[in-house]
């Protein structure tokens, strides 16, 4: 077999392993608020239309006090923190199952390292960004990076609904 051959094999032998891995590590369930529960959001928050430049609210808005710590709903690896203009001061984690948890409106983001723990506080809840002059909030988005097909449907942008999931079915809330 030539060395070309049993690279590319190698390559795709891992490139299985890894994507394996990533849909068989346990995700985190938790409410990312400190302290906040099914009280502080609407149930109707996910996928609201109209809204916006974006046309459709794609995630959930988790209400409290500014300054409440936000914690990381599932463990993860550290892509982004930074500064957008709509989301203001967000953090954007890859997690288990190759989910994507987007945190924004942050007031304060943390100093932590590449990987965050589920629970590990990676910021406070803020009103940054185009919630400025509205109550603090976190809003916070679940995106699946592999398509679930069968989570499409006939609502306005609902064929985006295989990669948006619905936070608020995610959460572990007693």
């Amino acid at each position: 077999m030539s060395r070309l051959r049993r690279i590319t094999g190698y390559s795709l032998i891992g490139l299985t392993l890894l994507l394996a891995l990533g849909l068989l590590l346990p995700e985190g369930r938790q409410v990312p608020v400190q302290g906040a529960d099914s009280n502080d959001w609407h149930p109707q928050t996910f996928w609201y239309h109209p809204w916006g430049k974006s046309g459709v609210h794609k995630g959930v808005d988790i209400f409290a006090t500014s300054g409440t710590p936000v914690l990381a709903s599932s463990g993860g690896l550290v892509l982004f923190r930074g500064e957008l203009a709509r989301g203001g001061k967000v953090v954007l984690v890859l997690g288990p199952r190759w989910r994507l948890h987007y945190y924004a409106h942050l007031a304060d983001i943390a100093d932590t390292g590449p990987w965050l723990w589920a629970g590990e506080p990676l910021g406070t809840v803020g009103n940054s960004g185009n919630a400025i002059g509205k109550p603090p909030h976190l809003h916070y988005s679940l995106v699946s990076l592999l398509p679930l097909v069968w989570h499409a449907d006939g609502a306005p942008q609902g064929w985006k609904k295989m990669f948006y999931l619905n936070p608020l079915t995610h959460f572990d809330v007693r």
